[in-house]
């Protein structure tokens, strides 16, 4: 019996096959995180900010479960441009990766006439972690209890509040609460949510859309008061406060985070990270961990998040038109 053996190619193409086998080995290989590499998240937002809080609860696991070193870096500003943009920018070698979120990845397409950054072209999605609700409060000051006591204060007194804006999330939920209840607050810019939630209960500003854990310590000790929770339903966190779109009809505000990487991060990487992410917060302690800061954890891996990300681009864009909010 004969078998036909494969024509064995020239001497010069051994040389070609095997220089491109080296150099798409060392690709992978420098790009799969090891013990004595350390992974750099980017926050784009201040310390104690609610995406700061999140992804310093659960990197500890991800490091453990990786066995690599995982260290949280924040680099605020711009409503989280300077961050992504330094993610999109970085090298796609499997140890940088930004905590990205609503704000940041679906929002600032639509209040931006350009970014530096394309945040689906340049970022590759992950995984994303779950959703953050907000709650809407005021300072003491305010003599209001409820969203339709606020609404009706401010139409007697229009132009005479400020509220605080620490992301461009909030500023689209706002300038929206404004336009459907036919109010006028005057919008001051914060970098994070800590600072916003600071002048807040210094009486600098008087109302304020911030995350649980920013808010709810300064609730807690009577420094500010809470007047509804901004989803479209109550949260199971907080049974008894009132959601506003019981005063708002349709309103529907929260935020998402999630990690993604720069793009032509190898797929093989990524598979990895996202596996590791996804095992960690089916975890009990884990799920216990981010409700305790009201996070409500609701996993979902690449494929999934990228198109949830164009979707809510595209969502987040009608929000800002129909708020009326021009891009600058």
């Amino acid at each position: 019996m004969k078998f036909n053996l494969p024509r064995l190619p020239h001497k010069s193409g051994y040389r070609v096959l095997l220089s491109m086998g080296l150099t798409l080995g060392s690709m992978l290989a420098s790009a799969q995180p090891t013990s004595t590499q350390t992974i750099r998240w980017i926050v784009p937002f201040a310390a104690g900010s609610y995406t700061d809080n999140v992804a310093r609860i659960i990197a500890p696991a991800i490091a453990e479960r990786l066995g690599s070193n995982v260290i949280i870096e924040n680099k605020a500003g711009a409503n989280g441009v300077i961050g992504a943009n330094y993610v999109a920018k970085a090298p796609p070698d499997g140890l940088t990766f930004l905590v990205g979120g609503a704000s940041v990845n679906t929002v600032n397409p639509g209040i931006y006439k350009s970014l530096p950054y394309d945040p689906v072209r340049d970022l590759l999605p992950v995984a994303r972690f779950g959703i953050l609700p907000f709650l809407l409060v005021v300072h003491p000051d305010v003599p209001v209890k409820s969203v339709p006591e606020l609404i009706a204060y401010t139409k007697k007194n229009q132009g005479k509040l400020a509220y605080a804006t620490p992301n461009s999330s909030t500023l689209v939920g706002m300038e929206t609460f404004k336009r459907t209840a036919g109010i006028d607050i005057l919008s001051v810019q914060y970098k994070s949510s800590p600072q916003a939630m600071t002048d807040l209960v210094g009486n600098h500003v008087q109302v304020l859309i911030a995350d649980f854990a920013t808010a709810m310590p300064q609730v807690r000790a009577g420094k500010a008061r809470l007047l509804a929770v901004t989803m479209g339903q109550r949260s199971a966190l907080l049974p008894d406060v009132a959601a506003m779109s019981e005063s708002v009809k349709d309103f529907d505000l929260s935020a998402w985070t999630g990690l993604l990487a720069p793009s032509g991060t190898p797929q093989p990487v990524v598979n990895k990270i996202a596996d590791a992410l996804l095992k960690t917060l089916e975890t009990k302690d884990m799920q216990k961990r981010l409700s305790m800061i009201g996070f409500d954890v609701n996993p979902i891996g690449p494929d999934k998040f990228g198109q949830y990300v164009q979707s809510e681009i595209k969502t987040w864009g009608n929000l800002i038109k129909d708020a009326g909010i021009q891009p600058e």
